[in-house]
């Protein structure tokens, strides 16, 4: 498939959310709580926005999957499938807070080949692309470098987690480990949610430690990362694999340097 008509494809589709979550930013929401025993928000721009990426997709790829954060997935007679999230972050897109964005990733034979992470409030966007033969292609809308820092050690890493309690998105060990290794770093940041990401492709910041995601929450991640010059892996420090939907989580190292996302790995697991 040519990666031109991709690439111009998931930019429509990223414009396309952005013009529908911006009609409701900072306006006056209804917002539904998805978990009984927690705080899962979601808002009628997270719906709206899916709905019309998977009517843009059906249209235009016909034989490709769709899954999304919202609703079940599409199966398509096609290896590829689109991953969607128009909204990731809605806790900071209901609080008015820009830094949720849209992830929209596409996977050839279930490995991510394409993503798009989009904030339409700052126009910022970094789209990755994995090409044949290993090639790779980054690019970038906004104030950016065009690619990740050279930091490898943690005593010069500024890091990125969106919520470092425990139950908020880490269990208690969780936290625990994180905390040990916030400790470990120049400069720790809260509160980015996936924006965060994209700071890395940028530049601006040098790792980023979550817990508690799904596939639809990283799957668009991987490409721009990996285009960016950085990396992507589990807090074990294998690459991160879709958990096909069910009911367990992902711990998630983003990185600049494949020696920093081993020395993040390494402080987790002590």
């Amino acid at each position: 498939m040519d990666s031109s008509s991709l690439l111009r494809f998931a930019g429509e589709l990223a414009d396309t959310a952005a013009r529908i979550t911006m009609q409701h930013f900072r306006t006056p929401l209804s917002v539904e709580n998805k978990f009984a025993d927690g705080f899962d928000p979601v808002t009628a721009a997270d719906r709206e926005a899916e709905r019309a990426l998977r009517a843009k997709i059906a249209a235009r790829f016909p034989g490709h999957g769709i899954r999304g954060e919202e609703f079940p997935e599409t199966h398509g007679s096609e290896p590829y499938r689109w991953v969607l999230d128009p909204v990731d972050g809605t806790r900071a897109f209901i609080c008015g807070v820009p830094v949720w964005t849209t992830l929209i990733g596409l996977e050839h034979q279930g490995r991510p080949v394409l993503g798009v992470i989009d904030q339409p409030c700052l126009k910022e966007r970094w789209v990755g692309y994995h090409g044949k033969d290993g090639e790779t292609e980054l690019t970038v809308q906004g104030f950016h470098n065009g690619g990740t820092s050279d930091v490898e050690r943690l005593k010069e890493a500024k890091m990125m987690v969106t919520d470092i309690r425990a139950d908020a998105y880490f269990t208690e060990d969780e936290a625990a480990a994180v905390g040990a290794l916030a400790r470990q770093v120049r400069l720790l940041r809260q509160g980015l949610d996936s924006y965060g990401f994209g700071l890395v492709a940028g530049g601006q910041m040098d790792l980023v430690v979550e817990a508690g995601l799904h596939w639809h929450d990283i799957a668009a991640v991987i490409p721009v990362i990996e285009a960016a010059g950085g990396v992507v892996t589990d807090w074990q420090g294998a690459p991160v694999r879709d958990n096909g939907g069910g009911g367990g989580t992902l711990q998630v190292i983003v990185a600049a340097t494949p020696a920093l996302a081993e020395a993040a790995g390494e402080a987790l697991r002590t």
